[in-house]
């Protein structure tokens, strides 16, 4: 086992201890990517019922955007938008935007989100919701116009069998460089080179 802090409480923490913590935490976070690939890959055993796998939705959402020309941190959360699915069955959206809030613009972050209650306009009639629930952030019209786009041109018709969908391994190099450069954290000096 490697060095260890020594307080029981965190006020009585010193820079000695922080500095065997951020010894660890450092090569740890560095492997984030890995982590946010492998859970990723928890969807591909997700059906719930869908046409295709939570996976492979996720798959096909990205290569939509991909193949539209959008750049690579949209493309990312495009992939990344429903890897919440797992552990948010109420709230997916918002884990997927925590995950992604650090490295990705705050236009990025609203539009993933959100997107579950613009998503709703294609099939909440037919489970007694109102369709028109994402009206409530016209008042935002930027993110508004850009989340509704998402979901009609990326989202929306991501559940196709037959469509040529990209495989991960297309999209592990994005992901990796999405995850390597924090720059929406208030840890993000912790993790900058020094100078």
């Amino acid at each position: 086992m490697s060095k260890q802090a020594t307080f029981s409480h965190i006020g009585q923490s010193t820079a000695e201890d922080w500095a065997i913590i951020l010894g660890e935490l450092k090569p740890y976070a560095a492997t984030l990517a890995d982590r946010v690939l492998d859970h990723l890959k928890v969807l591909e055993d997700d059906w719930g019922g869908l046409p295709v796998a939570r996976l492979t939705h996720c798959l096909q959402t990205a290569t939509l955007a991909h193949r539209d020309g959008r750049d690579e941190e949209y493309v990312v959360c495009a992939l990344l938008h429903d890897i919440g699915d797992t552990l948010g069955s109420y709230n997916h959206p918002d884990i997927a935007a925590a995950m992604l809030k650090p490295f990705v613009s705050p236009e990025n972050v609203w539009m993933v989100q959100h997107h579950g209650v613009f998503q709703g306009y294609y099939f909440f009639h037919n489970i007694g919701l109102d369709p028109n629930m994402r009206e409530q952030f016209r008042n935002q019209p930027e993110l508004f116009e850009r989340t509704v786009e998402f979901c009609e041109k990326y989202d929306a018709p991501a559940f196709d069998k037959n469509y040529d969908t990209l495989p991960l391994s297309f999209f592990d190099p994005m992901v990796r460089r999405v995850f390597s450069k924090p720059s929406h954290s208030m840890y993000d000096k912790m993790f900058r080179p020094a100078k």
